[in-house]
């Protein structure tokens, strides 16, 4: 009996180390300067691991700062998380977790231009109007499509950081920037040249997802598990006002400001929970 209760318990020791290990996933990290935005979707990706009793070690692994070539190369790099604005494309790389992380903001676009240009906004009140404008967007961002196929010229860049510069200098008309990016990007640039337009921006459906490697799809359901727990809980309202609402108060709209809304081709909203 005794040395049976030692065989026991020397098996349970052995056992315990692999019992209570952590699983570690890796999460891409573009290599440019990282905004509120990146630190709400960290907090909000261990939250959710963490109410899904999902535990983990996250490590963080940097990748080159092109979102569709990041995702591609997912498997490569050993990442196995990653977030981006969705698209068809996007979504046959990896496992999309359908719960919009941004409530719908990152498709209402502030314009960002040159201070000298504002006046050329003042009458803009239609979609036809801005077909006369130049824009910049990144060239592998869903955004560059949407622009196009709404007959908006655009230019793309690759250089993130180029696509402010550009912009300052008034080598385009406009920078689309989402309505929870705007403010902290303007913070970092710190460039006086660059203002947002405040009678008119643009909007479009869209959504921001997680988005899991393939052969990770218990990640993923536990992932979805705990974003679906939080929105049902108000967590997930708290998280995200806590980071955005008075960026959303700051910006310069009123009840005068036009609203110019662009079709998407390129997104199916999912069905709301009953």
């Amino acid at each position: 009996m005794t040395q049976r209760f030692y065989l026991g318990v020397l098996f349970i020791t052995l056992l315990c180390p692999f019992v209570y290990a952590k699983e570690v996933i890796t999460i891409a990290k573009e290599q440019r300067p990282q905004y509120k935005r990146d630190e709400y979707l960290n907090e909000l990706l261990a939250t959710a691991l963490n109410v899904a009793k999902y535990p983990v070690d996250i490590k963080v692994v940097n990748v080159h700062p092109h979102q569709q070539r990041t995702l591609i190369s997912l498997e490569k790099q050993g990442v196995d998380l990653y977030w981006s604005m969705t698209s068809p494309e996007r979504e046959t790389l990896a496992l999309p977790i359908r719960i919009p992380l941004f409530k719908g903001y990152i498709g209402k676009r502030a314009l960002l231009t040159k201070r000298s240009y504002l006046s050329r906004f003042e009458n803009i009140t239609e979609l036809k109007q801005l077909t006369e404008f130049s824009a910049v967007q990144g060239h592998d961002w869903p955004d560059t499509k949407i622009l196009a196929y709404n007959d908006l010229p655009v230019r793309p860049l690759a250089n993130y950081q180029a696509m402010f510069a550009v912009t300052a200098v008034g080598r385009v008309d406009y920078f689309p920037r989402s309505f929870i990016e705007v403010g902290s990007e303007l913070t970092e640039i710190n460039n006086e040249q660059l203002v947002i337009v405040p009678n008119v921006f643009i909007s479009y459906p869209s959504a921001f997802y997680f988005f899991v490697i393939k052969q990770k799809p218990e990640l993923a359901k536990a992932l979805n598990k705990g974003l679906t727990i939080m929105k049902k809980s108000g967590q997930f309202d708290e998280l995200f006002s806590r980071y955005f609402v008075d960026d959303l108060k700051a910006l310069p709209f009123d009840d005068n400001t036009i609203e110019i809304e662009l079709t998407n081709p390129y997104f199916q909203a999912q069905k709301k929970e009953p």
